[in-house]
């Protein structure tokens, strides 16, 4: 019952990025402006992916499932730093913050592995583009989706396990704008140091071993564009893995500076601003760089928009 009781019970209070003076309001309203357009933007893509069935290959699928996970991330964050903002009540349960951490452990795991999966299908189809029907068949290219949305539930499970374990005393103010787990821990009044060696072991697991993947995908497609023969292949290929580098180096640059660092290294504001660049930005700029250099995107929206103005 004390266990039950000092899990269940506690209540948190999230002192967020942003007070109420005039910078930061106008911060808040840009923030509240890049919500919107990320969340216009990838639910365009998913719909725009599904509806147009020239964009039915694999990689526009693991591409809408990049959408559909980006779209996740924010609206497990945003809207309840925007709700505490504009009312003032800035109180949060232990199973809500449990809920906010299962889905953005989850999510940042499930992506990890979504785009090694998706440097796997830009090697297959540069360096071996005759077998690519073969090696990325739909059944295999919807198991590996599969996997990567299980093994990011995996990993999102057993943070929160331990996260519900764990008793909280004392102040209970968390020093972030959502529920982090980085946040969380110092407010424990249990011994945390075993569970920040499986962190740290799970964070290794979840950018280590992906970004390996790409780095020997990307390393053999650079290899590969090297000796194209023809121009206009080589730039179409450069343009497309580009795109998806861009995207690799800003989700993997922010997550291994926030978690593969010591805790003591950690410092509350400094934690806010690169989780906000990676919970926000990113998924605002993921389908900007993927749409914006993409002409088969850009052809499918202009043939939806040109349907809904005949009718």
């Amino acid at each position: 019952m004390v266990w039950e009781n000092q899990t269940f019970n506690s209540i948190f209070i999230l002192l967020g990025i942003f007070n109420h003076s005039p910078t930061h309001t106008f911060l808040f309203s840009l923030v509240l402006g890049i919500f919107s357009v990320a969340f216009m933007e990838n639910i365009a893509m998913v719909l725009l992916i599904y509806i147009d069935k020239q964009l039915h290959t694999p990689m526009y699928f693991l591409l809408s499932q990049l959408s559909l996970m980006d779209l996740m991330l924010i609206c497990t964050t945003l809207p309840k730093m925007a709700f505490s903002y504009l009312s003032g009540k800035k109180s949060i349960s232990l199973p809500g913050c449990g809920t906010q951490i299962f889905f953005y452990v989850s999510l940042l795991g499930a992506e990890c592995f979504l785009l090694a999966v998706m440097a796997y299908d830009r090697y297959v189809a540069i360096c071996h583009p005759l077998q690519y029907t073969i090696l990325m068949n739909p059944k295999l290219c919807v198991f590996m989706t599969v996997a990567s949305w299980t093994l990011g539930s995996l990993d999102g499970i057993l943070v929160l396990a331990a996260v519900l374990s764990f008793s909280y005393c004392g102040s209970l103010e968390i020093h972030h704008f959502f529920c982090d787990v980085a946040a969380l821990l110092p407010l424990s009044c249990t011994e945390t140091s075993a569970f920040e060696r499986l962190l740290f072991i799970c964070c290794v697991v979840m950018l280590i071993l992906p970004v390996s993947v790409i780095i020997l995908s990307y390393s053999r497609v650079l290899r590969t564009v090297i000796h194209m023969g023809s121009g206009e292949s080589c730039r179409k290929a450069f343009t497309t893995c580009s795109s998806h580098l861009s995207v690799v180096g800003l989700y993997y640059g922010a997550a291994m500076f926030m978690y593969m660092r010591p805790a003591s290294k950690h410092t509350p504001d400094q934690d806010k601003m690169v989780s906000a660049f990676y919970t926000i930005l990113t998924p605002m700029l993921n389908p900007l760089i993927y749409s914006l250099r993409n002409k088969e995107v850009f052809r499918a929206l202009q043939k939806v928009l040109k349907k809904r103005k005949l009718i």
